[in-house]
């Protein structure tokens, strides 16, 4: 049964894959904060979209002013995470990256029960190995049609299982199945994200992307049908841009510089913003009677919308 809700997912993803540029889909971009503007004179939307996340920004904006800040006082005890008294760089950013990957944290939590059979709180390859395919695994897929195929998803899920899990034990903990079934989400996961990539792409087995294969992974021509412009973008992004030594292939490096770029960390932004916003007496650190005094530029509130109401309405006339 798992198996063939596994197999409706890839399909799903497979969907999801298309309906985007094809030039685009293997590419991990950082979304931003939030869909507004980020400009205080405007309100504070995006800045309590990115400290709250976008679900929970909606329910403080039905509490009042008071409920806010108790919430937000509460909220500050979390984010210092060493107990000193002070919220520092490090640790609202951190706290920022943490919210904004609560979408990640509703998908593990929706497999993880499925997974964990054995309600441990913990789950073991095997649990996943026999929940995924184990009827399949009886038979040695030989009710399959294409038994290669699936033997190849199985080692492919048992060496991305292995990598994640980091101590070696054969079992994840939440965490080490949040990199199993995001590895894009994690430094020590890339490598693999780039290998997986590459063993995507690469139809010859020469661990490597020629152009042809790399234009292959985006476009498949009909007959008679003449190359769309975008291809020939992409020929010359492949020869003057991705294969940075020239060499006529994409080697990992490469591979890794394409759908794993370096972009603007906008928790890392947000988080020097909010410092720099609220830091009276300017140490580079904000205690929690300075974060309650900016109560309204971290939180909103019943109070915060209708004045903000009122603004627009008056703009408008």
């Amino acid at each position: 049964m798992m198996l063939l809700k596994s197999l409706v997912s890839l399909c799903i993803l497979a969907a999801v894959a298309f309906a985007v540029p094809a030039q685009e889909k293997r590419i991990h971009h950082h979304a931003d904060l939030s869909d507004h503007v980020h400009k205080d004179d405007h309100g504070f939307h995006y800045d309590h979209e990115a400290f709250l996340g976008k679900e929970e920004a909606k329910t403080f904006d039905q509490l009042t002013p008071d409920e806010s800040k108790d919430r937000l006082a509460k909220i500050v005890d979390r984010i210092d995470t060493d107990k000193n008294g002070y919220v520092n760089h490090a640790e609202l950013h951190y706290w920022i990256k943490h919210r904004q990957r609560r979408y990640i944290e509703e998908n593990v939590n929706k497999n993880w029960n499925d997974y964990d059979q054995n309600q441990d709180g913990k789950i073991a390859w095997e649990e996943y190995k026999n929940t995924t395919y184990g009827y399949y695994l009886d038979e040695e897929f030989d009710d399959v049609e294409d038994k290669a195929t699936y033997k190849s998803m199985l080692r492919r899920d048992e060496r991305r299982f292995k990598t994640a899990d980091r101590d070696g034990d054969d079992i994840a903990t939440r965490d080490e199945f949040t990199a199993f079934l995001h590895p894009e989400e994690f430094d020590y996961m890339k490598e693999l994200v780039v290998k997986e990539t590459v063993e995507d792409i690469d139809k010859n087995g020469d661990g490597k992307i020629n152009l042809n294969e790399y234009i292959g992974d985006m476009y498949t021509p009909e007959n008679g049908e003449s190359e769309p412009e975008w291809i020939q973008t992409e020929r010359k992004h492949f020869t003057e841009f991705r294969d940075a030594n020239k060499d006529g292939y994409l080697d990992d490096d490469e591979v890794a510089e394409w759908i794993l770029p370096r972009e603007v960390d906008h928790a890392d932004n947000e988080a020097k913003h909010l410092i720099h916003d609220t830091d009276t007496d300017k140490d580079e650190k904000i205690t929690k009677k300075e974060i309650l005094a900016n109560w309204n530029m971290f939180v909103g509130s019943q109070a915060t919308n209708y004045g903000e109401d009122l603004t627009k309405r008056h703009d408008e006339l």
